[in-house]
């Protein structure tokens, strides 16, 4: 018998399905957070998870990003040339398509916690994707799934099939990415366990590494992939995001014998749904002072699988909910606590409070996807009307994003290398700062990005009124570089804000809603551009009254964009309040 199995006999022996309970002296060996290896027994901790298995997992994620951004990035050009399709169609396209990534998560993380694990999950929209991307290769590369060049004005429309054809493989990307992106974060955090300080320090670095390979993947499709759809051919240019997409596939798979799975614990909106008509069924019985009358399962393990047992807190607010733990008269009659409908474990109850307690928090990061939106609306017409000559080249304002990107890139290895053991001596904390407190760090730091660009548009306006140009729709003669600051800063408030917003969705969540939890933190960034949407829309509505072209025309020398990111800042420092206010409230969770 090799060490390993001799290992496991010590820990658990299997007998007609029962395993017996852990021996003390050797718990160590495993980890303590419920995790299993690929063949369903206990993991070993030296032999599974960790870095050696989230290198892989890193591998994956950077691939799969370069996949997506090798496809988004141009798409809105794909649509325009080859489709032939108008301005405000290709846009509205893109839009759409972009929506349906982030709200596509809602469908990975529900498979994933009610039935198919991450693992699964994983491998099977991963394949959808892999398969969408082929036919939109095959779209770009065969004349035939592709309308005719334009002859001079006149460009002829694509029929149903190269319509249909392209469509269907653009829209089985949006299934497969956001199938997989709730789970690709969480199961990389998986591999440490939670109740061991010192991988439970590691699992802060990887979020900031995981982020990291994301803004490597855009990177690189944002400046290679891009020239070569625009000078070599769009076939060859969707082909490279493919090939990538295998290779994110293999590197997943790759590292199958050394991952640590959590078992999924069946449906959290059933549960959720449980505990609130349990709650209502029992809505005259008073709660009991003494908290160990609420029921719970016996031993160490939670009646949810794949979840650890949640301590009771005793919060007025959400006190009406424990009613669905009290054992009625009713239940004693039937003398079986079996039907979940009518009686809840104390840690089911649990589950419906933490994701009560965290909505504020979830709700407060939307403003901040509105402002991370305008890196690719309003920052972009705003550099269009400044001088995008530097020497013989022009710059494309689209280009400056990449600013944003090399923002991310600098600061994730300078907050973990640096910031983070500066601030450990000072908190105390492991991770140096906590979630929250990196998360309003963040929201501060965008709210300077808007003022950025606010000033800089207050320079170009008066520029534009010294030269004569207000009348004029003509770039100013103010170089598009000014715009650096705001995109850079842009690109900290992400290393703060949405790197811990994943971490503490993930950490924050209880163990069976992981992946639900982390499809709530990403429909924010669908939310934020609809918001963003809503208040230009708004605006416009607004400051045109009257006849006035306001504050945002066609001819922006005429208008006052400046006031536009004057409101969006002050709409963030309102926004930071309430942060504070709901940070400050915000009692963490107890797994036992």
């Amino acid at each position: 018998m090799d060490g390993a199995e001799e290992e496991r006999r010590l820990l658990v022996r299997e007998e007609g399905g029962d395993q017996e309970p852990l021996l003390a002296q050797d718990a160590d060996l495993y980890t303590g957070d419920g995790s299993v290896d690929v063949r369903g027994h206990p993991a070993l901790k030296r032999t599974t998870g960790n870095w050696r298995a989230c290198y892989f997992i890193l591998g994956n994620e950077c691939c799969e990003r370069l996949a997506y951004y090798g496809i988004s990035k141009n798409l809105v050009t794909y649509l325009k040339v080859k489709l032939h399709l108008s301005n405000l169609e290709a846009a509205r396209n893109v839009t759409t398509w972009q929506g349906t990534c982030y709200l596509t998560p809602l469908i990975g993380a529900i498979l994933a916690d009610s039935h198919w694990g991450k693992y699964w999950t994983i491998a099977v929209f991963s394949s959808v994707y892999f398969i969408g991307l082929a036919i939109l290769t095959l779209s770009a590369s065969v004349s035939a799934l592709q309308p005719p060049s334009c002859l001079g004005t006149v460009c002829p429309e694509p029929s149903l099939l190269q319509y249909g054809t392209f469509f269907i493989g653009l829209y089985m990307i949006a299934l497969g990415t956001g199938g997989i992106k709730p789970c690709v974060s969480s199961f990389g955090a998986d591999q440490f366990d939670d109740t061991d300080p010192a991988e439970r320090a590691k699992k802060g670095s990887f979020f900031n590494w995981f982020y990291f390979c994301i803004n490597i993947g855009a990177f690189i499709s944002g400046t290679v992939i891009v020239w070569i759809q625009d000078n070599t051919g769009w076939g060859i240019g969707f082909a490279i995001p493919t090939i990538f997409m295998a290779l994110a596939i293999s590197f997943f798979f790759a590292a199958s014998n050394m991952y640590r799975f959590q078992k999924p614990g069946g449906s959290p909106l059933t549960r959720v749904c449980q505990v609130a008509v349990a709650a209502f069924r029992k809505w005259n019985i008073e709660v009991p002072n003494d908290i160990s009358l609420l029921y719970e399962v016996d031993g160490q393990t939670s009646a949810i699988e794949g979840s650890r047992k949640l301590e009771h807190t005793n919060e007025l607010d959400y006190r009406f909910f424990d009613r669905a733990a009290i054992i009625s008269s009713a239940d004693l009659k039937q003398e079986s606590f079996t039907d979940p409908w009518k009686l809840c474990t104390v840690t089911q109850v649990e589950e419906l409070k933490i994701l009560i307690r965290m909505f504020p928090i979830w709700a407060t990061t939307i403003i901040f996807s509105a402002v991370y939106a305008q890196n690719s609306s309003m920052f972009l017409e705003q550099g269009m009307v400044l001088d995008k000559r530097i020497g013989s080249f022009n710059i494309p304002p689209a280009s400056l994003s990449s600013f944003d990107v090399i923002s991310v890139i600098i600061w994730v290895p300078l907050y973990d290398r640096i910031l983070v053991p500066i601030a450990r001596k000072f908190t105390g904390r492991e991770k140096g700062f906590s979630e929250l407190q990196r998360m309003g760090i963040g929201l501060f730091v965008s709210i300077l990005a808007m003022v950025s660009a606010a000033l800089v548009e207050l320079k170009r306006l008066d520029i534009a009124r010294s030269e004569g140009l207000i009348h004029e729709k003509a770039a100013v003669p103010m170089s598009i570089l000014w715009q650096i600051p705001q995109y850079f800063l842009v690109g900290a408030a992400e290393v703060f804000t949405s790197i811990g917003q994943v971490e503490f969705f993930y950490d924050q969540a209880p163990d069976a809603m992981r992946s639900l939890c982390s499809a709530l933190a990403l429909v924010t960034v669908s939310l934020g551009s609809y918001i963003s949407s809503i208040i230009l829309t708004l605006v416009s509505y607004v400051t045109t009254q009257g006849g006035d072209p306001g504050w945002i025309p066609d001819n922006l020398n005429e208008g006052h964009l400046d006031r536009f990111f004057w409101l969006i800042a002050g709409i963030s420092v309102a926004n930071l309040m309430v942060f504070i206010g709901c940070a400050m409230r915000y009692k963490y969770k107890k797994a036992s």
